[in-house]
């Protein structure tokens, strides 16, 4: 058997069993993916998959534990090189970051900024994405660190800590009826339209959580994934938009519209960051971490990456 081998069997998984994406994902003829696949059972002795001619049709049983093994094999081959470009260059090579918008234009900058002044030889690489592709991105060891409000902790595969928690905010013109409120209810925002968040991003379930737990029904206009297209629409008369409090600002607010807090009607968002279990973490990836959360540490990380506790929550 043969890493060549290993590599076909967990593309064609990743590819839902699809021999020719299998093929061009590797850059190789569907023969000779095909042919991997039977010389590694045969040397096993057992099938990976079930075949319905020349079609692979499902995973095995035995297939399953042949998979995890092969996971635990590439995913630590892929260690050995990391631990090589860590002690052969401590304080170079290249971070990449999986993260939402959100996350990317309104809490990373800074840290960002503070990792590069400590690692002047690191280059960063910025991958943004839906929270599912965020952990995506992880699993398929496109990243080494994902950040994100939702989505990251119902990977099994993945190790998540709580990074910080946010609450929600209302925009809306200034001269709107709201706006003269001392406090806003969600009664109230039902008679209004409203702009807010994709349903995958930013908090967006605790939203829709809110409003059904008092039997109410928002009339959302429109949803977008970047806080400053909400703010844009709402600007236009659009509606009252729902937006991250950390967009929230002097810089980013335009002049024509005024804040809320939204902390009561909500609740509290936590966002995770998460890292794939088993993956060797270069010095500059956790002190990225360090930067993000005052809540975190290399030790902590560390100690949680081998898997010793499970209570890390804020």
């Amino acid at each position: 058997m043969n890493l060549h081998q290993f590599k076909f069997v967990q593309e064609a998984v990743r590819r839902s069993l699809n021999l020719t994406e299998t093929a061009k994902a590797l850059h190789t003829s569907q023969p000779g993916v095909s042919k991997a696949i039977i010389e590694l059972e045969d040397e096993l002795g057992v099938e990976i998959f079930t075949r319905h001619g020349k079609r692979l049709k499902r995973i095995t049983e035995p297939g399953a534990h042949v998979l995890k093994s092969i996971d635990i094999i590439l995913r630590e081959i892929q260690n050995l090189k990391r631990i090589g470009e860590q002690y052969a260059n401590q304080d170079s090579g290249t971070l990449s970051i999986a993260t939402t918008h959100t996350q990317a234009r309104y809490v990373l900058p800074e840290p960002v900024a503070k990792l590069r002044q400590a690692y002047p030889l690191v280059n960063i690489s910025l991958h943004q994405g839906s929270p599912s592709q965020v952990a995506q991105m992880l699993l398929n060891d496109t990243a080494d660190i994902g950040i994100a409000t939702e989505s990251l902790s119902q990977f099994d595969d993945l190790m998540t800590l709580p990074c910080y928690e946010w609450h929600h905010a209302l925009v809306m013109p200034s001269n709107h009826p709201l706006a003269a409120l001392e406090r806003i209810r969600l009664e109230d925002l039902v008679d209004h339209p409203i702009v807010t968040y994709h349903s995958a991003y930013t908090g967006r379930s605790r939203i829709d959580a809110a409003f059904a737990n008092r039997a109410l029904k928002p009339n959302v206009v429109l949803d977008a994934i970047d806080s400053d297209v909400i703010q844009t629409y709402v600007a236009l008369g659009m509606g009252v938009g729902i937006v991250a409090e950390m967009a929230i600002n002097k810089n980013t607010l335009s002049p024509e519209l005024v804040s809320r807090p939204a902390g009561h009607l909500f609740g509290g968002n936590i966002a995770r960051i998460a890292f794939k279990r088993g993956a060797y973490l270069r010095l500059y990836v956790l002190r990225l971490a360090e930067l993000l959360s005052p809540n975190l540490s290399k030790d902590l990380i560390l100690k949680a990456m081998a898997g010793a506790g499970d209570n890390y929550e804020l």
